[in-house]
């Protein structure tokens, strides 16, 4: 399980959890990220929030729980709560969205590629199976958990040739070393499989339909 703070959370819903519907205008949600996409999508679809990249050692937190054997579930979990915590002090009485996604082939963990050698690497591992991203999210308010749930879309990669991945190397430059996977479904990323099942807003990094709902219920996008 998550390593949540000490204090109990109470089995009230999430409404109860933030009070009383306050009827604020102004933006009560900060996004604890740094990712483009995430914050694209959210503007994209309306939600007043700001962002702010949280400071975690997101290597350290992971070979910890690695070592402790934790599923990579836990894992994405634990680092999207971890990034909102980071950010929560500095923004009392506001939502914090943290998120984190992490991809595992064949039982492997993979992290995001350094530069594009290791990026090709990753893809001819990738290609000719199936992977899982577990894509984590978790919202909070003032160093309390309201909220944290995972989203695992499964893609399968085709077997495509050398000669495809080079060109795809190329067209697509520096821009895949921020994704885990090495793709970007918003671009050339579809080109890569033959089987895409899960929530595809999951998959560019956020579940958004699974996050509005519950910020509607926090009064945070009306109903």
């Amino acid at each position: 399980m998550p390593e949540k703070p000490s204090e109990k959370t109470s089995e009230k819903t999430l409404e109860e959890r933030l009070g009383e519907k306050s009827g604020k205008t102004s933006p009560d949600l900060i996004l604890a990220s740094a990712s483009k996409s995430r914050r694209a999508m959210l503007l994209s679809a309306g939600i007043p929030c700001s962002f702010q990249a949280a400071d975690v050692d997101e290597a350290a937190v992971k070979a910890r729980m690695m070592a402790q054997k934790a599923a990579p579930e836990k894992i994405s979990e634990q680092l999207a709560i971890d990034k909102a915590l980071a950010v929560s002090p500095q923004h009392p009485g506001k939502v914090i969205l943290g998120a984190d996604q992490l991809l595992v082939c064949e039982g492997r963990i993979f992290d995001k590629p350094e530069n594009g050698a290791e990026a090709a690497e990753h893809l001819r591992f990738f290609r000719g199976k199936s992977h899982i991203l577990y894509t984590s999210y978790a919202l909070i308010r003032d160093q309390k958990i309201l909220l944290c749930e995972t989203v695992c879309p499964n893609l399968t990669m085709r077997d495509f040739s050398e000669d495809y991945l080079q060109d795809y190397l190329q067209k697509s430059g520096g821009k895949i070393l921020g994704s885990v996977g090495c793709y970007l479904l918003e671009d050339l990323g579809p080109q890569l499989f033959s089987e895409i099942n899960g929530d595809y807003f999951a998959i560019l990094g956020l579940p958004l339909l699974n996050v509005m709902e519950n910020l509607r219920k926090l009064n945070i996008l009306k109903l």
